[in-house]
């Protein structure tokens, strides 16, 4: 088995992960590379590749740079780019995710097998994960590690607006993501129960019968208990800040994030004259090396830090390192635990808790969150106490009971060793992993994607796609011109057209413009794919596209629906349930996508020129059949003109493409991406502005993007 794990964000490597350097770089990046190694590691599995953003930076290793880096003998991660080449939060990351996805294809057709199953790990790469799964026709896992409707709960909880939300986190297409991913994943994998029952359950696709949970593990050759008298070189570190080092350690190890609330820790020690008399307290927040410097978030919640500490004259009880290395977290378990010293993880929520592993692992007693995966990680080790993150009253008990009690200190110790040997290495999460994921591929099958044999196309590397009214019709003078430049052009381009209408339909209009048959002529809005003068059918895409797809009950549904009335008859198809859409009556787009994803339907919902609302399968629309077709045509994406101009045209016009709106087609629902380097916004109307776009492009000589002046 041959299996493609995504993680897009962050910056991942396989040796000295920057743990904490950024909200991006946590405990997912080291998940992944640690689920890479142990899959590779077992019996039936041929290669492993872990896909993640190339990214050039001179601010950061040039490490992140690299296309391959080797993990093991059948383990690599493969850097794919996307967007600007320099590093990238990842809420900034979703106008470059479909280059993502097109270049990730571009890479796998170049390697000498698809891979059998494709596991995306958070929003980001589920979006990328659903569309690279229906284009090969191969099974997709998923893995949230956060999710997008608690976090907002949190944030509004906290005093943000739907508004700040909204902007600063992209939360409405991570969102939407998020619910695309559930819809069409054969498989959630989550780490405990209380992601499935506490924040799965805020989605609309919630199917907890498609989730499993499948604890992450830890390496126990890294993390293991100290030997007794061992020299632990940090100790040198911490011995600069405090005034008794050899007082037990209360530890706290995170990202300088707010959620993880280490302030109220900080709090409950500076107001404790007990715990300040038995024990230190240190704080390893990431790695610094100027706070101004330091993005708002962390800067913050690092400012806050340093103030409290001179508030409460903590100086001498307290450590906050600037920087450590990665190879140095053991080391600072290690000598807390000789310390006979506490791990504390009191984050708002925590999704599952690595770190808490890693200290159980090294020997230490915890105290944690009651909130998420702790519950799940205490409740199987026995090996510590849980407690409300915001009941400083709660933590500080929690602290002096194991501090006063040896015995318990001992026996929660041994638990937690013992715990994570048996339910959380991970060689026992990839042996469960692969006995869920076995069966997965024989019940898909595969879309083709060698050239069509009946169709060739000997001497054509391009091709020009577009939307057949408005754009082709509406200047008879620009449609001649155009005529006669794609026939000028035949021998090297391929001409396609993508239409809303039925193949009769648009067959009628062409006649009656004396437009040419094209090569291609996807209609229904990318749900039928015809070829050549002989309009011979596609008919794997026909069964591609019929996956989970469920007609009566879309139109029960909506059937009472205000403001809604089924188009006529002529204009639906098996595939295309179309409708008329009046905004002023009709219940939203999202309202309409929530209500048929509570019936468990999945589908695609298309909303074009504010009046037309169209559902087809999940697997279809003119984006995806354009991809299809470019595969099975051996075409680049990269030489692919599009002229598209409505909601229904969106989604060809993302990624690799190169593509124009047409001057008659500025249409608002396209104008959010009149800033993307690859959608060119001609001055001209109709066919004169794809001759335009023509011109632009220098599309029959070299397909580039022009740069600007």
């Amino acid at each position: 088995m041959y299996i493609c794990l995504i993680s897009v964000h962050g910056l991942i490597r396989g040796h000295d992960l920057e743990l904490g350097r950024d909200a991006d770089t946590g405990g997912q990046t080291k998940y992944v590379v640690d689920l890479a190694k142990a899959l590779a590691e077992r019996d039936g599995i041929s290669r492993v590749d872990l896909v993640t953003r190339r990214v050039v930076d001179a601010e950061i290793s040039d490490d992140y740079a690299e296309p391959l880096e080797l993990l093991s003998e059948k383990a690599k991660i493969v850097r794919i780019d996307a967007g600007p080449e320099g590093y990238l939060a990842k809420e900034t990351l979703w106008d470059h995710l479909d280059s993502f996805m097109d270049n990730l294809l571009n890479w796998l057709k170049s390697q000498p097998r698809m891979p059998d199953i494709v596991h995306t790990h958070y929003a980001d790469a589920g979006y990328v994960g659903v569309r690279l799964s229906h284009l090969l026709g191969v099974p997709l896992v998923h893995t949230g590690h956060s999710l997008g409707r608690d976090k907002q709960h949190q944030l509004l909880a906290k005093g943000f607006s739907r508004k700040e939300i909204r902007e600063r986190y992209n939360m409405d297409r991570r969102v939407e993501a998020e619910e695309e991913v559930l819809a069409n994943a054969d498989l959630v994998i989550t780490s405990t129960h209380n992601e499935i029952e506490e924040q799965y359950s805020l989605y609309n696709h919630y199917q907890p019968d498609n989730m499993a949970v499948i604890p992450p593990g830890t390496n126990l050759t890294q993390f293991h208990p100290p030997s007794r008298g061992a020299n632990i070189p940090f100790r040198k570190t911490l011995s600069r800040f405090l005034r008794d080092p050899d007082k037990p350690i209360i530890l706290a190890l995170s990202r300088p994030d707010e959620r993880k609330n280490i302030l109220t820790l900080l709090e409950v020690y500076g107001e404790s004259s007990q715990l300040q008399s038995v024990a230190n307290l240190v704080i390893v927040a990431g790695n610094r090396d100027d706070i101004r410097d330091m993005e708002s978030g962390p800067q913050s919640v690092m400012t806050d830090i340093l103030m409290t500490i001179d508030l409460y004259d903590l100086y001498g009880r307290v450590a906050v390192p600037k920087r450590h290395l990665a190879k140095e977290v053991p080391e600072i378990y290690q000598l807390t635990a000789l310390s006979e010293g506490v791990f504390v993880n009191p984050a708002l929520t925590e999704p599952f808790g690595l770190t808490l592993l890693e200290a159980a692992a090294s020997g230490l007693p915890l105290i944690a969150t009651e909130n998420g995966g702790p519950v799940d990680i205490i409740g199987n080790c026995n090996n510590g106490l849980l407690v409300d993150p915001l009941n400083k009253k709660a933590i500080r008990r929690s602290l002096l009971k194991i501090l006063h009690d040896n015995e318990l200190w001992q026996k929660f110790a041994r638990n937690g060793l013992n715990g994570v040997r048996k339910h959380y290495s991970w060689k026992a999460h990839a042996k469960k992993y692969l006995a869920m994921i076995k069966p997965m591929p024989a019940e898909h099958e595969r879309l083709p994607t060698k050239p069509l044999k009946h169709v060739k196309y000997r001497y054509r590397d391009r091709a020009i796609f577009t939307d057949l009214d408005q754009n082709l019709l509406g200047n008879p003078t620009g449609l001649k011109r155009f005529i006669k430049v794609v026939r000028d052009n035949r021998k090297c381009a391929t001409f396609g057209i993508a239409t809303g209408r039925r193949l009769d339909d648009a067959l009628s209009i062409m006649k009656k413009f004396s437009i040419p048959i094209p090569d291609v002529l996807i209609t229904s809005l990318g749900t039928k794919i015809h070829y050549t003068q002989g309009l011979s059918m596609d008919d794997y895409w026909g069964e591609h596209i019929d996956h989970l797809w469920q007609p009566k009950g879309i139109r029960r549904v909506l059937a009472d629906l205000p403001g809604i009335k089924p188009q006529p008859k002529q204009d639906q198809s098996f595939f295309k349930i179309g409708y008329h859409y009046d905004p002023n009556k009709a219940p939203s787009v999202d309202e309409i996508n929530a209500l048929l994803r509570k019936e468990e339907l999945t589908c695609n919902v298309i909303h074009a020129f504010g009046q037309f609302l169209d559902v087809l399968p999940s697997r279809a629309s003119k984006g995806q059949a354009l991809r299809y077709v470019a595969q099975r045509l051996d075409v680049p994406l990269e030489h692919i003109l599009v002229a598209g101009g409505s909601g229904s045209d969106e989604d060809m016009m993302r990624g690799n493409t190169l593509a124009v709106v047409v001057a008659n087609r500025h249409h608002e629902e396209l104008s959010h991406m009149i800033d993307l380097e690859r959608i060119y916004f001609a001055e001209q109307s109709h066919a004169l502005g794809i001759l335009e776009a023509i011109d632009h492009y220098d599309f029959f000589r070299s397909c580039h993007v022009p740069e600007e002046p």
